[in-house]
């Protein structure tokens, strides 16, 4: 196990570890020298905090064995502020405006990022004012004032969720465990995880014990046991078991195929298929079209798109675009748009304010067109535009928008890629990269782009948010409030959100 999942993981009482605090420790260059910690022993144990002052040693901190007047910091684990106030007034030291009082999480996300990450008040076990009152009483009454921790919404669009994840141990887990259940058609159960997953992945802190997931929405029971094992053990004997799952290993790797569902890998799974290659080479299965192209250019596509990768897509899409409808925009939606630096596709949506309604049913055939001559369009799907024959609003939280799509593998040759793409087959001169392009009427591109960026959580979550807190229905097309009876407009996602009465999350917030 990873020292830092280790520190996460509590006083162990499987497995302990033969380590004293009175070991000797070898000299360490220190990285931080305004910084100087001790590491309280109190309810941590000497075990616990001689792995942590080694650790912390390790990464660069400097940390004395005893308390002294150079001590900056205090840490302390399953301690209140009283409790550690107290412990000092024993020790006869004086809690000044100068030193910190912070819980082990601090310490722990610390030694992650590798330097002294931000003091917020979930670090903070005193505030500055009650240290003042505190060391300016002769005989003081220890006190705590309660963290001002922010309520946190169960709705993705009232979180902020960057791409900077405390809490993967978790999270990865929750998304095995998702997608397994996602596997065997059972909803409820993904939708669980995929929303506890959703919550963590927002938290400013790591848990690391079941008491910082107190208050936190979103977490049943199921939950809170694999999270209450992973403390403990440092995994999840239920995702040990799915990982090694027969079922889920072959439909794993069958979905990983461009134009492969869970219907298909269900058949396959059922006729006694669990390689590709026994399935490419069996004469009597018949493969659609995608799933032909999805098998012929596999190795490529299920390896990573790099975002300068994307990048150099973005430039063929545009001047496609562009050598037809000069005055359209082209946006790339999708994980690259939340500020992902890889993802496994590359989405732009196009819209126009000038061209005519033929103009727009034309454009993508064109653009295939245009690249087919080049050579350059190595599979594609043209799905046509069914929005004017939609009866709006759309109640299906999960359907796809009813504009012109087309999902297409497009050949992207390696000089018009920059450094740091993907490493290549030996002697090929390109890749093929899974490409959608989306083209949507101009008054109704808030909408799409907000829809296409996602993630899919967050579009879950900012429709399930509007159908039951503002009695509205929001979809890619438009927003539909029920009780005014009328359909809002908007220019932009800014409006959309201030419709729902919700601030504004940018895109990179949007990584739920």
């Amino acid at each position: 196990m990873d020292p830092l999942q280790m520190a996460h993981s509590g006083p162990r009482k499987k497995r302990p570890r033969q380590m004293g605090a009175s070991m000797p420790f070898p000299p360490h260059d220190i990285k931080f020298q305004d910084l100087v910690l001790y590491i309280l022993e109190k309810k941590m144990g000497s075990t616990r905090r001689a792995f942590l002052m080694e650790l912390a040693r390790k990464k660069g901190f400097r940390v004395e064995n005893e308390l002294s007047d150079s001590v900056t910091h205090i840490v302390a684990e399953n301690n209140s502020g009283s409790d550690v106030l107290e412990w000092l007034q024993v020790q006869n030291v004086k809690a000044g405006s100068q030193l910190e009082l912070l819980d082990v999480s601090w310490l722990i996300e610390s030694m992650g990022a590798g330097k002294p990450v931000e003091m917020t008040v979930k670090h903070q076990l005193v505030s500055p004012m009650v240290k003042k009152d505190y060391s300016a009483s002769p005989n003081p009454e220890p006190q705590m004032t309660s963290p001002l921790v922010k309520k946190i919404s169960q709705y993705a669009c009232q979180r902020r969720t960057t791409l900077n994840n405390f809490n993967h141990i978790f999270t990865d887990a929750f998304e095995v465990l998702a997608e397994n259940y996602e596997f065997r058609e059972n909803e409820a159960s993904c939708l669980a995880f995929m929303r506890a997953a959703s919550v963590l992945k927002s938290l400013p802190f790591t848990i690391i014990s079941m008491k910082d997931t107190e208050g936190i929405p979103c977490l049943g029971d199921k939950v809170k046991c694999v999270i209450e094992e992973i403390i403990e053990d440092g995994e999840s004997s239920e995702v040990k078991a799915v990982l090694n799952d027969e079922r889920y290993q072959s439909f794993k790797l069958f979905t990983s195929v461009f134009g492969v569902g869970l219907k298909t890998s269900e058949k396959w799974f059922r006729m006694g298929f669990r390689t590709l290659s026994k399935i490419m080479s069996d004469k009597t299965l018949k493969f659609t079209p995608m799933q032909k192209a999805g098998f012929l250019y596999y190795e490529d596509l299920v390896s990573c798109v790099t975002r300068a990768e994307a990048e150099a897509v973005g430039v063929l899409v545009k001047e496609a675009v562009w050598a037809f409808l000069p005055d359209a925009f082209v946006t790339m939606t999708g994980g690259f748009r939340r500020g992902k630096k890889i993802g496994h596709d590359v989405d732009f949506l196009i819209t126009s304010p000038g061209p005519t309604d033929e103009d727009e049913e034309q454009l993508l055939p064109k653009v295939m067109n245009l690249w087919q001559r080049k050579g350059l369009v190595l599979y594609y799907d043209l799905v046509e535009s069914t929005f004017e024959k939609l009866k709006l609003p759309s109640r299906n939280v999960d359907a796809l928008d009813h504009f012109q799509k087309c999902f297409l593998i497009l050949k992207l040759h390696h000089q018009t890629v920059d450094s740091g793409r993907c490493s290549q087959q030996e002697g090929k001169t390109w890749k093929a990269i899974r490409v959608d392009l989306v083209m949507c009427p101009y008054e109704r591109r808030a909408f799409a782009l907000l829809g296409w960026t996602g993630s899919r959580q967050f579009e879950r979550d900012i429709r399930r948010y509007a159908t039951h807190e503002r009695k509205m229905i929001l979809d890619n097309h438009a927003l539909y409030d029920k009780t005014k009876k009328k359909f809002l407009r908007a220019e932009s996602e800014e409006e959309i959100f201030a419709h729902l009465g919700l601030d504004y999350i940018e895109p990179w917030e949007r990584n739920a």
